[in-house]
């Protein structure tokens, strides 16, 4: 089973990890954070729990994500807090921040004994992300969109689990309140069948269409458009999507922006040169479109913003589009591109890394992710 860390004492996890050691110091609003600064909260948090029945009766490897997503839900605190003209404290978007920097921990393995398997990191993440949404979910435009899609990526049992602790661990007036709105944002869950699970979506298209157009209901199903099947790749330089094509789709024509530029000469740092490539790029893929030919476009395609405009381009040629993510272990990856033809230099690799939005199963028709069972480290501290 994966652990964290064997010692999970405090002062020891914090001489251990700078992003623990951090916590302290970082100041909250007192008036929704009265027991003091992040580190005093998070312990708080942890015992919270700790002591919570449901988290009891988990499994010991549900356990420790749930409560490694604890340790770590307010990490980019320390980088995001603000003091604002009028004394209050805020920290917007740390969540959002907190998820990337829990990714990249993990997932290089520093200061850990053995990393987690991707679905374990993810669901660690995700969590990150989501940790508030149980408090806010009925503010949103569209609450039950919302929802639907958070359960396509974490177990919203274990969201609002970690969402009681949070507010179980601080010291503020409308405790009761908060408590209220996750008692809702439960029903909320079991009556929409995604209770600690994802929602049951009657097929992909079904997934897709719903998630694509505003009216949509979740039960539609929309009937096959009959066009092309587009596959999309996403990941890394050096993670192997040349062999993966080899491997799987030898048949199938490539549009690669990798193959534009080196026969241009166009060097991926220069934005004007890239835009030249990209344009040509779409104009073969439309060719391709117009004639209903499948094929694959090979790029690294790290964000969701441009995998969308790939996908809004495909999908208004009614192709149908699966989005593969590919991945393999920290010091594979490092390995495998200092042994490319074209390598990559390291801190170009590791602020790629840093951009990096894993595809979610909201994006495309049928996304796929080819992933070790478990990325083992063996870095220890």
């Amino acid at each position: 089973m994966w652990t964290f860390t064997n010692d999970k004492q405090w002062a020891a996890m914090a001489r251990r990890f700078p992003e623990i050691r951090d916590m302290a110091g970082v100041v909250q609003d007192p008036r929704h954070h009265a027991e003091g600064d992040v580190a005093i909260h998070t312990q708080l948090v942890l015992s919270a729990l700790t002591n919570y029945t449901s988290y009891q009766s988990l499994p010991v490897d549900s356990q420790e994500l749930v409560w490694t997503a604890a340790l770590l839900h307010d990490v980019e605190k320390r980088s995001t807090t603000v003091v604002e003209p009028d004394g209050s404290v805020t920290s917007r978007g740390h969540a959002r921040k907190g998820e990337r920097t829990v990714r990249e921990l993990l997932y290089t393995g520093y200061r850990l004994d053995t990393s987690p398997s991707f679905v374990e990191r993810e669901q660690i993440c995700k969590l990150v992300r989501y940790h508030g949404l149980p408090l806010w979910i009925f503010e949103k435009p569209d609450p039950l969109k919302t929802l639907l899609q958070a359960s396509l990526e974490v177990n919203t049992e274990w969201l609002t689990m970690l969402a009681r602790a949070d507010v179980l661990g601080r010291i503020c007036t409308d405790q009761a309140d908060l408590l209220y709105r996750i008692d809702l944002f439960e029903e909320f869950c079991r009556d929409n069948q995604c209770w600690g699970q994802p929602y049951p979506f009657v097929s992909d298209e079904a997934r897709y269409y719903y998630f694509t157009h505003e009216t949509a209901y979740p039960d539609y199903v929309p009937f096959p458009e009959a066009g092309s099947e587009v596959v999309l790749l996403s990941g890394l330089p050096g993670v192997g999507k040349d062999t993966f094509i080899a491997q799987h789709l030898s048949d199938w024509p490539v549009i690669s922006l990798d193959t534009y530029r080196r026969k241009l000469k166009i060097s991926p740092t220069d934005k004007q040169g890239t835009s030249y490539v990209v344009h040509l790029a779409k104009e073969e893929a439309k060719t391709m479109l117009r004639s209903k030919t499948s094929f694959v476009w090979n790029a690294t395609n790290l964000t969701r913003q441009l995998r969308q405009q790939l996908i809004d381009l495909f999908t208004t040629y009614k192709a149908q589009v699966r989005l593969v993510y590919l991945e393999v272990p920290h010091q594979q990856l490092v390995r495998q591109n200092e042994t490319r033809e074209h390598v990559v230099p390291g801190d170009v690799l590791d602020r790629m890394f840093q951009r990096l939005e894993i595809p979610a199963l909201w994006e495309a028709h049928d996304v796929q992710y080819f992933v070790p069972e478990r990325i083992e480290s063996t870095i220890s501290s």
